[in-house]
């Protein structure tokens, strides 16, 4: 009889250390996911304050006068300078200019080389 009761006892106490086992490794996986998402949570969280700020400043005044400048538009009371080319102006090309070498004999090659400057 004493030796059933200390095996009941045994086979309850492993048990018991498999199914804590078991919880323990569970444990482990889901506190692994809580922190992907933690960190997916926060990454959405600051693309969204991001993005709250693009928002309050496309909706600002200086924004919107900035594009309406970007578009050529103009305020009242703003005057608009709108540069025209003139009629009688035509462009002259610059004459290119072609750059030539005098050639260097021999002998200045030489010196040039182990001297690093041309005959005097």
């Amino acid at each position: 009889m004493k030796y059933a009761i200390v095996v009941l006892v045994l086979v309850v106490l492993a048990y018991l250390v498999m199914n804590f086992n078991s919880r323990t490794a569970e444990l482990s996986h889901l506190t692994a996911e809580h922190q992907i998402v933690k960190a997916e949570r926060d990454s959405h969280l600051q693309t969204k304050s991001a993005l709250e700020a693009q928002i309050a400043y496309a909706t600002s005044e200086p924004a919107v006068y900035k594009w309406a400048y970007e578009n050529h538009m103009v305020r009242p009371g703003d005057f608009p300078v709108i540069p025209v080319q003139s009629v009688q102006s035509t462009s002259v090309a610059a004459p290119k200019l072609i750059a030539t070498e005098k050639p260097m004999s021999n002998f200045e090659k030489w010196l040039m080389l182990f001297f690093d400057q041309p005959n005097p």
